[in-house]
């Protein structure tokens, strides 16, 4: 997980990619109607930065390599660039909980259910969005509880989610060593695993 990390163990590849639909103009302001083109231009910048990041990490691996097997290939995903990057977040997820890092395993599979969701609800469009309960602000300032929500009622999605830790809603908000994360359970983390896992069928119903 380290490899997506940018040097923390806190994965930033939901946070990030949810943030580039985030656009803000003048003192900081939200920008209630961004640009498309502007948009593209910050998923583009995000995922070049998960690029480089996998390149620095020096696996030899290039990212649009097959994933190993039992891997998913992430073909759901409807940015065909964000597929390998989960592929790569993946693997480092099961790799970690092996060796007994069940923080790193449980934030990243977090990381990946978030990023999925925001990739499956930006994709939907507003008429799927405009569920009962939905925000009226834009999908980056959504806490990733709400995107869950959302999703559940626009019926990208099942009620997998209802089986994720409390922790799991929160896993943003403390680094590695702080609160909740420090004590993470192995138990946890295979739970975040297996509802990921279901979400990932929901989204991908022939596979």
């Amino acid at each position: 997980m380290g490899r997506l990390s940018g040097g923390s163990k806190a994965h930033w590849l939901a946070r990030a990619y949810g943030g580039a639909f985030l656009v803000r103009g003048e003192a900081g302001r939200v920008v209630a109607e961004a640009r498309p083109g502007d948009i593209v231009d910050r998923v583009l910048d995000v995922l070049g930065q998960a690029a480089a990041s996998l390149s620095a990490a020096g696996t030899g691996t290039p990212a649009s390599a097959a994933p190993a097997a039992g891997s998913p290939r992430f073909e759901f995903v409807h940015d065909p660039k964000l597929r390998p990057v989960l592929q790569q977040a993946h693997r480092e997820a099961r790799e970690a909980l092996s060796r007994g890092d069940h923080v790193t395993s449980f934030r990243t599979s977090c990381g990946i259910l978030e990023a999925i969701l925001t990739d499956a609800l930006e994709h939907a469009g507003g008429a799927r969005l405009a569920a009962p309960g939905a925000p009226a602000g834009p999908l980056a300032d959504w806490p990733f509880a709400t995107r869950i929500a959302v999703a559940e009622r626009a019926g990208l999605i099942q009620g997998g989610c209802a089986r994720l830790p409390p922790a799991a809603l929160r896993y943003r908000d403390h680094g590695d060593g702080e609160g909740e994360a420090a004590a993470i359970t192995e138990r946890e983390a295979r739970t975040v695993g297996q509802v990921l896992n279901v979400v990932m069928r929901d989204l991908d119903p022939g596979r």
